[in-house]
C-alpha cells in the first residue's frame, strides 16, 4: 500500500442532514447541519495533524472501492480523527473513508460518518482501556463507547469508526 499525498483545502460549504439522529447518537451533539468536506480539504486537516492515510489501490476516487476517499466526509469525523491522535498519543493510518463498497445507512462511510484505522496496539490498547465496552455489533465486531456517543467497533482488519461527534474538540 502507498501513503497517499496532500491537496491544498478551500472553503467547506454546510449542507443540511438527510435524517434525524438515531437513538444511539448523543442528541446534545447531533445538528441539523452538517459541514462536508472536500477530499483536498481533508486530507490537509488530517496531513497538519500528522495522520496518515493508505489506499490499497493508490488513489482517492470515491466511486473506486479500492481506493480511500475523503470526499463529502464530515468536518466533525475528520476533526474525531484529529482528536483521537491527540487523545491517545497513537501513530493514526485511515484506511477507510467515504468511498464506495462500505455499508450503506444513515451513519455510514458514504455519508461521511465513518472512518476505518489500522489496528495498531496503541490504537486498540487506547479504544479498549479507555471507551466503554457495550457488546457485539449484528456481525459480531466487538464496540466500544465513547462519552463523546462516538462508536468503535474492531471488525477483522480494522477499527470502523462512527463519528456521531467530534469528539470534545
Amino acid at each position: 500500500m502507498t501513503l497517499i499525498g496532500t491537496q491544498s483545502a478551500a472553503t467547506a460549504a454546510p449542507v443540511p442532514a438527510s435524517a434525524p439522529a438515531p437513538a444511539s447518537a448523543p442528541a446534545s451533539e447531533y445538528t441539523a447541519a452538517v459541514t462536508k468536506l472536500t477530499h483536498g480539504q481533508a486530507t490537509a486537516r488530517l496531513s497538519a495533524a500528522g495522520i496518515s492515510w493508505r489506499s490499497s489501490g493508490n488513489c482517492s476516487d470515491r466511486n473506486n472501492p479500492t481506493c480511500t476517499s475523503f470526499e463529502q466526509v464530515n468536518l466533525p469525523t475528520i476533526q474525531g480523527a484529529e482528536t483521537l491522535k491527540s487523545a491517545s498519543g497513537c501513530a493514526l493510518t485511515i484506511t477507510g473513508g467515504t468511498e464506495t463498497g462500505h455499508a450503506s445507512g444513515t451513519y455510514s462511510h458514504w455519508n461521511g460518518y465513518k472512518l476505518d484505522f489500522s489496528p495498531t496496539s496503541c490504537l486498540s490498547g487506547y479504544i479498549t482501556g479507555t471507551f466503554t465496552y457495550i457488546g457485539e455489533r449484528g456481525d459480531g465486531a466487538a464496540q466500544y463507547k465513547a462519552a463523546s456517543g462516538n462508536i468503535y467497533a474492531r471488525e477483522s482488519n480494522h477499527w470502523d469508526v462512527t463519528f456521531y461527534s467530534c469528539g470534545g474538540c
